[in-house]
């Protein structure tokens, strides 16, 4: 495919036939020429000395509030509780007339209220994924103590909204495009541009609560939240904010969204069974689930949080992001770049390897994504009869930018309670995935550090780490 499009834009006097050979060999060489980095980039990371973690108050990234949307509700506590069940909550889409699409359940949000966080007037307006990114920051601030009055003691100068989508309001897009097609220019609304661009969600956010710092969004595809939280996080500790909203948002199951997925062949067609079809490492797993929401993290100085006696639920290490820069839409088999992103993650974190006792697996329940994520994991974790991985995956479905955001919140809440919540549909395991999965059954585990691992289209992987707070 890249060999064709280079002779297309690139007319060479030695032909077609040789232009893409010469495209091949290029391909062939920047292939192995990458391979290198990451190796180089893996064996620096396992060679650094001892671990040490940032003591510095100042430094410390510290999580003082949690905030989402879920196909669970918008209760952080509620949401745990049905993981811990093991309830998925994929059905059948019903928001529109899906019966003639190849795939036709999600994780589809019901019953959700934007009442007392968005504007009456503005709430008509806006693109769901817009919703469901204010209602989950303001529900994070408020478990982080900064509701109104709290919220003017900060300086808003140094508080920011690092908050990022991988499709914008995908609504709001289609029923532009329809209008001008049906009914001409003069019929779009104003509001087109505004409502569906990805940026919209941090500004709006940022807008309504007066946060006048780093604010921005970020789309890393599916890695989008853990890209944000690891910006987030960087601008603390540069000195640049005191408290940053970091996390990410989408609204996917729409037409365009569902069927535009379907057309990939990403998505599982178990139509007869929704509850089942999300099924990481199963060896009858056939696509993964679409799902939507978002989470949301207040992310604060050490500092900061301890001046004004805000409630800490955990505490951020690291993080670390790199690219494979090896396929369009494909993983590296072998998992070597994300195992070199897990090493710098590590790294930057301050712990070892054997640190690790719980990871929060990317696990879309796709074939080639799932035992790749099992590899890297492997090349890092040399002894894993302590590790245990989870999928959250399995119960919401996949909801792109959002997972990483929800799946950090289903991590803090495990290292508060010492129990892991299940992964689900575990009937016919891997044979390879010779790890304990927690397959189907809650299982009580004290978490000393666990990481999150999230993967994005276009190779983008992103690992961060959390562990309770210690002073």
């Amino acid at each position: 495919m890249q060999a064709i499009h280079s002779t297309t834009l690139n007319p060479s006097p030695l032909g077609p036939f040789r232009t893409r050979n010469r495209s091949l060999f290029l391909v062939g060489a920047a292939s192995k020429s990458r391979r290198r980095v990451c190796v180089v980039a893996a064996s620096a990371a396992s060679t650094v000395g001892a671990p040490k973690r940032e003591k510095d108050p100042k430094k410390r990234v510290v999580i003082t509030g949690m905030g989402l949307v879920s196909v669970f509700g918008s209760d952080v506590d509620a949401y745990y509780d049905r993981l811990l069940c093991g309830e998925s909550g994929i059905t059948l889409i019903d928001r529109f007339d899906a019966s003639k699409f190849p795939t036709r359940f999600g994780g589809q949000i019901r019953g959700f209220s934007s009442e007392g966080y968005v504007n009456p007037k503005n709430d008509k307006r806006l693109d769901d994924c817009f919703r469901y990114c204010i209602v989950a920051g303001k529900r994070a601030l408020e478990d982080a103590d900064l509701r109104g009055y709290q919220r003017s003691k900060i300086n808003r100068e140094r508080a920011g909204a690092v908050v990022g989508t991988s499709m914008g309001g995908l609504t709001a897009l289609s029923d532009g495009v329809q209008t001008l097609l049906e009914r001409g220019q003069r019929k779009i609304t104003p509001f087109f541009i505004p409502y569906s661009i990805t940026n919209m969600g941090s500004a709006l956010l940022a807008t309504d609560i007066g946060f006048m710092g780093p604010v921005y969004c970020i789309s890393a595809a599916c890695a989008t939240s853990n890209y944000c939280f690891y910006a987030a996080a960087n601008h603390i500790r540069r000195g640049q904010a005191d408290v940053v909203l970091a996390g990410g948002y989408e609204a996917a199951i729409t037409p365009i969204g569902l069927g535009s997925l379907a057309t990939c062949r990403a998505l599982s067609q178990r139509n007869d069974d929704p509850k089942t079809a999300s099924r990481p490492w199963d060896k009858d797993r056939d696509g993964l689930v679409v799902g939507e929401g978002a989470g949301i993290l207040v992310m604060e100085s050490l500092e900061h949080a301890m001046k004004r006696g805000a409630p800490i639920v955990g505490e951020y290490l690291g993080g670390a992001i790199n690219c494979d820069a090896y396929h369009m839409s494909n993983p590296r088999a072998d998992g070597l770049c994300v195992s070199s992103c897990i090493l710098s993650c590590l790294e930057d974190a301050g712990v070892s390897a054997e640190e690790v006792n719980y990871i929060n697996a990317h696990a879309t329940s796709t074939i080639a994504g799932d035992l790749a994520e099992i590899n890297a994991i492997k090349k890092v974790f040399k002894n894993t009869s302590e590790l245990k991985i989870n999928a959250t995956k399995s119960m919401i479905g996949h909801s792109l930018a959002a997972a990483g955001g929800l799946e950090a919140i289903a991590t803090l809440k495990a290292i508060q309670r010492g129990w892991l919540h299940p992964s689900i549909n575990q009937f016919n395991p891997e044979p390879s995935v010779d790890l304990d999965t927690v397959a189907n059954i809650k299982q009580q585990h004290e978490v000393n550090v666990a990481i999150s691992n999230s993967f994005g289209i276009g190779g983008h992987n992103s690992v961060v780490a959390f562990t309770a707070f210690k002073p």
